[in-house]
């Protein structure tokens, strides 16, 4: 398993809860892309319509290494498709609209010559709870360099 692109900020900023594996529906040149570390998922979330799942905001730099570029390139922030279960899916939206949860991508990585998608369903953090993850990180620090 060879990690891609991961979140940090989706630990700080949400409560993470449940975690999904789902793929994701690329064109060719977004594979090479992503193949070459040009992948981004800070900013991006996960939304459900019409009983499908889509990636909103995430960041694919072009691909500009091929004979045709720059000709067939699509949008770098263009909404993806994410594969899952037809049951995955009625199961996350069911609770979305009863808890308010949001969908919160936190890792992509490459699974054999397949690019998957962590996705976790996440409650948003108040300014308290993200300075009591500060001062946790903290302590845990210093206790780290005192060993």
């Amino acid at each position: 398993m060879k990690i891609m692109a991961l979140n940090k900020r989706a630990g700080y900023e949400y409560e993470l809860l449940d975690s999904y594996e789902a793929g994701i529906v690329l064109t060719g040149d977004e594979i090479k892309s992503v193949r070459l570390g040009h992948f981004s998922i800070t900013d991006c979330y996960a939304y459900i319509k019409g009983g499908e799942c889509f990636l909103r905001n995430s960041y694919i730099k072009e691909y500009s290494n091929s004979f045709d570029a720059g000709r067939f390139n699509n949008d770098t922030k263009r909404d993806r498709k994410l594969l899952l279960h037809k049951d995955e899916i009625l199961k996350i939206k069911k609770k979305i609209d009863t808890d308010k949860l949001t969908i919160v991508p936190t890792k992509a990585y490459f699974e054999g010559k397949n690019l998957k998608l962590e996705i976790r369903l996440a409650r948003g953090k108040k300014l308290y709870d993200k300075r009591e993850t500060l001062k946790k990180r903290d302590i845990d620090k210093k206790l780290r360099e005192k060993i």
